[in-house]
């Protein structure tokens, strides 16, 4: 079982200063309804960087690692959680109204190996639960960065 899910919306401020803030990934914690806090694993920035994730639920709490795989200005960031089970980024085009921004999750087959690994027979529920935590918070996520950038 895998699954793409991405939801967009219109940040009324320039590309450059929604890129500065997403691809920020200590900022994280201001907007996502899972991920506490992010911090760079070294000074390295760019594709290849990699930082972690400290991640809380009402039932559990864990942390990842992951990756950038994506780190063009103005356009798209993204990262491999894992890295290689689970992509997660943002696409950004400017609109005259701002900028549309794209949050997408979509995870790769490594996903289900490792979960069926983890969960075994449960491993499609857990799965769900994930797809399912993904299309409340995106949106949950773009409406929240679109507030922050525009409370200054």
């Amino acid at each position: 079982m895998t699954y793409e899910i991405q939801e967009s919306l219109v940040v009324p401020v320039p590309p450059a200063e929604v890129y500065a803030a997403v691809s920020d990934v200590t900022r994280t914690g201001e907007w996502s309804p899972q991920c506490r806090r992010c911090t760079w694993d070294s000074d390295a920035r760019g594709v290849g960087a990699r930082f972690t994730g400290d991640n809380r639920t009402p039932e559990r709490e864990w942390s990842t690692t992951s990756e950038v795989v994506a780190d063009e200005p103005g356009e798209h960031f993204a990262w491999s959680v894992g890295p290689g089970r689970v992509v997660w980024g943002f696409r950004l085009r400017a609109v005259p109204e701002g900028t549309e921004l794209t949050e997408y999750t979509r995870t790769t087959p490594q996903l289900r190996e490792v979960f069926t690994e983890r969960y075994g027979d449960r491993a499609e529920e857990e799965i769900a639960i994930r797809q399912e935590a993904a299309r409340a918070g995106i949106p949950a996520t773009l409406a929240t960065i679109r507030e922050v950038l525009t409370a200054g």
